[in-house]
């Protein structure tokens, strides 16, 4: 009798557990794929700038594929909804996953740096492609009420792998030799994206008809609220790209902080995410979205002016706990898109607003790098200008009953 009634407590308390994180059973495996597939991806991630150049890329060949990657991650949003929209949530993330498969295959088996380039455009596949089902899938089986709790998941899931996995295959470089570490890391990948798709074919299927709309009658759909956020959403990413690629030359070359603490500083980033992510997303849900929202793009502005004006190490930790602020909002920010987004064409509506934001910033690292070129601290003090503007533009015009 007793062993029945602990029995009953333990399955009571798994179940309060379950639903304060919003583990309903389709967002578990969308966000159990994404921490697979982002643990096994972040094992050589880091480190493929240096593995094209043993492959003999020349450093502007580097910087070319790094606006490739921007661009795939832009133009692959919308044509990664248009597909989750038509052939159902998880055929989409079966193809995702098999196309990023055989990227990972082209960069084990690359003999020259341009074979990468061929990679690139299939890993993506899972990296840009994916995200608007992801979001759809959050949407389609979650009330209104508690999406942001299950974006919060999904983030958490999201980021932790960037704190552990780094370590992991600097490692494995470290003890093997750069090419023979990055591949035995991208082995391993492919053993965990078998494993992911073994998982996503858990996947509750929805009936889905797919709308005859095209990319022009999607946007005409979105609501005016939707088109503010993204108005404000573009301002408060040009904030970010302007300085975001240039914040390891400003903290190791300017304040003479080594690499090794300067991904201290990264991983204090992270952890103050993860460690907000749950009471953010939980209280969201309740009270409303847009202060939450609202947070996250103020910390965005303060970001890069707080890494300027840091004055010694401790400053800098403060700097990137307010760069660990930024995420707060973002669980908010995900579930407003999906939200405002009509039902019926969701995948696509969350593929065109990435891709309408992904092409708007994408000068917004060049131009960092020319401002650079006056001074240091021109383009980080820029960057945080244009975010209060954002912000403010956000808090101006996006009205809070939209955001709740």
């Amino acid at each position: 009798m007793n062993e029945a009634v602990l029995t009953q407590r333990d399955s009571r308390w798994r179940a309060r557990v379950a639903d304060y994180l919003a583990l309903e059973h389709n967002v578990t495996i969308a966000s159990a794929a994404v921490f697979l597939l982002g643990f096994g991806e972040e094992l050589w991630k880091k480190f493929l700038p240096k593995y094209l150049e043993a492959l003999g890329a020349t450093a502007p060949v580097i910087g070319l594929f790094g606006t490739a990657e921007d661009f795939f991650d832009a133009c692959y949003q919308y044509p990664g909804g248009f597909v989750a929209d038509r052939f159902g949530r998880r055929r989409a993330f079966l193809l995702f996953i098999t196309l990023a498969s055989l990227g990972y295959f082209v960069y084990l088996f690359s003999t020259s740096w341009p074979f990468l380039f061929v990679g690139l455009a299939l890993v993506m596949a899972w990296q840009s492609m994916a995200s608007p089902a992801i979001f759809t899938v959050i949407g389609d089986s979650l009330p209104r009420e508690r999406r942001a709790m299950g974006f919060t998941l999904q983030s958490i899931l999201k980021r932790i792998p960037i704190v552990i996995a780094p370590v992991v295959g600097g490692s494995l470089i470290a003890s093997m030799g750069l090419i023979k570490g990055v591949h035995v890391g991208l082995m391993i990948t492919l053993g965990l994206a078998a494993v992911t798709l073994a998982l996503v074919l858990k996947l509750r299927t929805h009936n889905h008809s797919l709308q005859q709309v095209n990319m022009r009658g999607v946007w005409r759909s979105f609501h005016e609220a939707l088109k503010r956020l993204l108005i404000s959403d573009i301002i408060i990413r040009t904030c970010e790209g302007m300085a975001g690629v240039l914040a390891i030359l400003y903290v190791t070359n300017i304040h003479r902080v080594s690499v090794a603490a300067y991904g201290t500083l990264i991983a204090i980033q992270m952890v103050t995410s993860i460690l907000v992510y749950i009471p953010a997303g939980r209280i969201a849900d309740r009270v409303g979205r847009k202060p939450f929202v609202a947070f996250t793009f103020l910390s965005f502005a303060l970001f890069p002016i707080a890494i300027v004006f840091a004055t010694n190490f401790a400053w800098l930790v403060i700097a990137y706990v307010i760069g660990g602020l930024r995420e707060i909002g973002e669980p908010s920010r995900k579930a407003m898109i999906v939200d405002l987004a009509q039902d019926n064409i969701r995948a696509r509506s969350v593929g065109l607003y990435y891709l309408v934001r992904g092409l708007s910033i994408t000068p917004a690292a060049a131009i960092g790098g020319l401002l650079w070129k006056i001074a240091p601290q021109v383009p980080f003090v820029t960057a945080g200008l244009i975010g209060v503007v954002g912000t403010v533009v956000f808090i101006a015009t996006v009205e809070e009953r939209y955001a709740s």
